[in-house]
């Protein structure tokens, strides 16, 4: 098992090693935390595309110590955009179900309010390993052999090219670079995203679109805006758990975490099965009311303590089915950073599912996601399909207060297993004492819909026979995939701070 890693200045943590080191980089060159975060995100775009993107959404919680900022930077489906009726199955690939990109405006903006050192400056790393190369990570390159496979047919030629050039096989220390996507990279960094939203990069979109009858088109990306929110939070076991508000899923780990507020079992076995009987409660609700931010004025209510005590009461000793209209799946990537100043950053981005919808804009480096399968097919539901609108998002970053001030930003990747993630992260902290890198390397279990119920390979067998006599139906996963990837970072007593990363993935905490 990793150490937990210790620093005093300032410290980043990812899910990739070069990204984790470009940003404790701009720290040492005299960037505050969201400095660094933004050249982590900006590097994660080149050197773990397999889970993120020009294309990408992006949110983020930043405490400056007095105040914690919530900024939701999701995209909406296209104005001119028509998914097909509920009877019809919708394509996870092609121009369908992709979304106005967020991530690029978000982090202007984000830059705007708090970013100390100049903008351009924060895409060297990710430009230089663009334009000269990088090797690729282990676990990058499994998912980036997955993806070969995923788009190997005729309609993926621009990904094909952009990903997958002549010469190149994904595998672990195998260069790649992409000139192109270094071009655009530095127009971003130029203009502060206007290009990518205004100017030629959005041409160069509109005409790619409008060239294969896809819906996105410049007055789409023109009109996109983030979002500055007001964070959720719930307290449990002491401490503060805070998230972002719809459309955001944070609302699953802070209702189930309140629902399990008030009981301590101290049963190992009948903490897990609350735990797990909490969650489905949690998506039933959730998988009713969250959608567009507009649609969502009494999401709070969820949180109410009259209706969470109602909530707990309506745990049963056994399992109880229940089924989620179907699983999101999801590709994400998360880093948190902090610094000495007191800034304090959650941040997470995504092209959702891997690559996204396999579509790349030729010529710019630019993969689109396919974000718009999370919406919902019902007509009425709040998170019901429209253009202009934004679905249910499966990205939520998260922060811990105690004793009214911040004490960290922490966050698990993966589609549905995110909220899950959350929820057995602050009780490996909180509950059981865990120290950062215990916390994030902890085992995980994800219900899966029903009483389905998979545990990781080295889940406990004793545990796993208790909850199956408890009527769940218990898989053990043949791998760690599917269980989220975690990072963490905690102010200490003595004023440094400590990080976790996970081992599921390749990144580091760095320190300085």
């Amino acid at each position: 098992m990793r150490s937990s890693v210790y620093a005093s200045r300032g410290i980043v943590a990812t899910s990739q090693p070069l990204a984790a080191e470009a940003g404790l980089f701009i720290l040492r060159e005299g960037g505050n935390a969201v400095d660094a975060a933004l050249a982590t995100a900006i590097t994660l775009t080149v050197v773990e595309p397999t889970s993120n993107g020009l294309g990408s959404d992006a949110f983020a919680l930043v405490s400056d110590g007095e105040r914690l900022w919530g900024l939701n930077g999701s995209g909406a489906l296209p104005a001119a955009s028509s998914l097909p009726r509920a009877q019809q199955p919708w394509p996870e690939t092609g121009w369908l179900p992709v979304m106005v990109p967020g991530a690029p405006r978000a982090w202007a903006d984000l830059h705007e309010r708090f970013g100390r050192l100049p903008f351009p400056k924060l895409f060297a790393p990710a430009v230089g390993y663009a334009r000269d190369g990088f090797p690729l990570s282990p676990v990058v390159a499994r998912f980036w052999r997955r993806a070969a496979d995923r788009f190997a047919g005729p309609a993926f030629s621009a990904w094909q090219d952009t990903f997958l050039p002549a010469g190149f096989v994904p595998r672990a220390g195998a260069i790649w670079r992409s000139p192109a996507l270094a071009r655009t990279l530095e127009r971003i960094a130029e203009t502060r995203a206007e290009d990518f939203y205004e100017g030629s990069i959005a041409q160069a979109i509109d005409q790619a679109a409008e060239a294969d009858s896809g819906p996105l088109r410049a007055s789409d990306l023109a009109g996109h805006r983030s979002l500055w929110v007001d964070p959720l939070s719930i307290s449990y076991h002491g401490c503060e758990v805070c998230e972002l508000p719809p459309n955001s899923q944070g609302i699953v780990a802070l209702e189930a975490l309140g629902i399990l507020s008030g009981r301590t079992p101290a049963d190992p076995v009948e903490a897990l099965h609350e735990s797990i009987e909490a969650v489905k409660f949690a998506f039933a609700d959730a998988l009713e009311r969250v959608g567009d931010p507009r649609d969502c004025p009494a999401i709070a209510a969820l949180l109410d303590p009259g209706y969470l005590r109602e909530r707990a009461a309506g745990i049963r000793p056994t399992a109880r089915p229940f089924r989620p209209e179907e699983p999101f799946l999801g590709g994400t990537v998360f880093l948190a950073a902090a610094d000495r100043s007191g800034l304090m950053v959650s941040f997470i981005q995504s092209n959702y599912m891997g690559f996204g919808s396999g579509i790349v804009v030729p010529g710019t480096g630019i993969a689109l996601s396919n974000r718009a399968l999370c919406f919902s097919r019902n007509d009425g539901h709040p998170n019901r399909a429209g253009g202009g609108r934004r679905s249910y998002h499966t990205l939520m970053p998260g922060f811990l207060m105690r004793g009214g001030r911040p004490w960290g930003p922490f966050g698990v990747m993966g589609g549905f297993m995110q909220p899950q993630g959350h929820l057995q992260l602050v009780q490996a902290l909180i509950d059981q004492g865990s120290h950062p890198q215990e916390a994030v390397d902890r085992p995980r279990w994800r219900w899966d819909g029903g009483v389905r119920v998979l545990v990781e390979p080295d889940f406990s067998e004793e545990i796993r026979r208790a909850l199956a006599q408890r009527g769940h139906e218990i898989v053990r996963a043949g791998s760690a995939d599917g269980f989220g990837r975690a990072q963490l970072i905690l102010r200490t007593a003595d004023g440094g701070f400590v990080a976790g990363s996970d081992s599921r993935a390749d990144g580091r905490a760095a320190g300085w």
